[in-house]
């Protein structure tokens, strides 16, 4: 497995391999992987024989009080894992190689954006957008994968894909989680065992929504406050958002008539954590 730290080293890499009739995966991931960035990888190799995963903290999607310089990183770790799983490549370019002195380009998708994990983080989604259209220009994939438990995130790159004809086609996998439920998650590491605990009420509440939901409440706007009540209940939690909406313009649902994504977010602490599920009518 090659590590690779420069962009034009990147592009000469792949042009090789496309050239010699391989099919690029890209698993772009900001690195201290779980089980579920492994999982990507493969769900990828199912789709492509030649698998990159980039790993980097991307600066642009942190606002300023968030955890950046805090977030968690084991790079040698991180090789390890990889090369067992079979990627290819590992893409790792320092903040100076992507965002050059003077970079004034950003990418952003409208509307989408601005609600959920967007209303609380205003320029996350911008910097998520322009790494990721950075790293299909630079990987030119034929095939990229994203996890379902950063579902909204998962939806705006399938817009900006679509919206800025990248011909590259975007999965989605599946959420993993601990045997308990807790969706696996890079930022799980920072809570303390009591909170740990309390965190479970993020599946159980979602899974009790699916049983009502099943049962023939259709109201939203009932579900969410059976969400909301049960997530109170933990003294640790801090709820910033809990919506149901579609699966493709994230439109607030008051009915639920057809399949929704119920998503939510929840501070424990200082740890936020999100969690969803899709309910299919």
């Amino acid at each position: 497995m090659k590590i690779i730290t420069s962009i034009k080293e990147m592009q000469k890499e792949l042009d090789q391999q496309r050239m010699a009739g391989k099919r690029i995966g890209l698993v772009p991931t900001m690195g201290f992987l779980h089980e579920g960035h492994l999982s990507l990888v493969r769900e990828i190799k199912k789709h492509c024989n030649y698998i990159v995963m980039s790993i980097y903290v991307n600066p642009t999607q942190f606002s300023p009080n968030e955890d950046f310089s805090d977030y968690p990183r084991d790079f040698d770790r991180d090789v390890n894992l990889a090369e067992q799983e079979g990627c290819d490549v590992i893409f790792n370019p320092d903040s100076e190689e992507v965002y050059p002195k003077n970079y004034l380009t950003y990418v952003e998708v409208e509307n989408i954006t601005k609600i959920m994990c967007g209303a609380s983080r205003p320029i996350h989604f911008r910097g998520v957008t322009t790494i990721v259209t950075k790293l299909f220009n630079i990987a030119k994939p034929h095939v990229a994968v994203f996890g379902q438990k950063d579902a909204q995130q998962a939806i705006v790159i399938k817009r900006m894909a679509a919206d800025l004809n990248f011909d590259v086609e975007i999965i989605v996998a599946p959420i993993v989680r601990e045997q308990d439920s807790l969706a696996m998650s890079s930022r799980n590491i920072y809570l303390t065992p009591n909170q740990r605990e309390q965190a479970l009420v993020l599946s159980q509440s979602l899974k009790a929504a699916e049983r009502k939901i099943s049962a023939g409440e259709k109201n939203a706007a009932v579900i969410i406050k059976m969400i909301k009540n049960k997530i109170e209940e933990k003294h640790d939690a801090k709820i910033d958002y809990i919506e149901i909406v579609d699966q493709e313009k994230l439109e607030c649902q008051t009915e639920i008539k057809n399949n929704v994504l119920i998503a939510l977010a929840v501070k424990f602490g200082k740890v936020r954590l999100i969690d969803n599920i899709i309910v299919k009518i």
